[in-house]
């Protein structure tokens, strides 16, 4: 047997279902006797089921207010956070002693990145394994934060390790180091990975946004 496609709902299917389901009564319960029939009242059906469509309008302009506040919701929620979020930053590192470490590439045939390991001053303070979906971020353009610390002014040493796969995809681990000066103010540090087309190999240089 082959069955038939069941036509999509429209909004005054329920009406006009209610309707029908009204005439349907008004003849299955009317008397027998054509004198005792009462005239049956159409536009009082009508009305019913104009009735009924309008509150199903109604029910989904309800339903469509609703949804519109929980996404309002969600946005103040999601700015609150953030809200927080900075205020922590500002407090765990203030702008005076501040040093933030960032990660870039611009690389393609020479150097797959698969973790780096950030040592201030001969101690570890970051050590991150990368998955193959944010490594291909960084190509493409993203920069990944690293790592964030607090320092005094004065001289320091940083020294960064990267691993990964390098020329005839073998392993590779090559560090970078620089020697620098923490002033009064924030400062960024960007450890930028590139080709090397000339020599075929990566290179690592580890360099201060001014």
């Amino acid at each position: 047997m082959i069955r038939q496609p069941i036509p999509a709902a429209h909004p005054g299917a329920a009406a006009n279902a209610l309707l029908g389901a009204l005439l349907l009564s008004a003849f299955l319960f009317m008397p027998a006797s054509a004198e005792d029939a009462e005239p049956l009242d159409v536009d009082t059906l009508l009305a019913e089921a104009r009735d009924l469509e309008l509150e199903e309008a109604a029910s989904r302009n309800e339903f469509r207010s609703l949804d519109e506040d929980v996404q309002a919701l969600k946005k103040e929620v999601l700015d609150l956070n953030r809200d927080l979020f900075l205020l922590e930053e500002e407090l765990l590192f203030p702008a005076n002693s501040q040093v933030a470490f960032f990660i870039s590439m611009d690389v393609g045939e020479y150097f797959e990145l698969d973790s780096v390991q950030l040592k201030i001053n001969g101690k570890e303070v970051a050590n991150y394994l990368y998955t193959e979906r944010e490594a291909g971020a960084l190509v493409r353009g993203g920069v990944h934060r690293l790592h964030m610390a607090n320092l005094k002014t004065g001289d320091h040493e940083l020294v960064a390790i990267f691993t990964g796969s390098g020329p005839n995809a073998r392993d590779y681990r090559r560090g970078a180091t620089l020697n620098f000066d923490k002033g009064i103010g924030a400062k960024y540090m960007e450890l930028e990975i590139t080709d090397r087309v000339a020599k075929q190999q990566p290179e690592f240089v580890i360099r201060e946004w001014e």
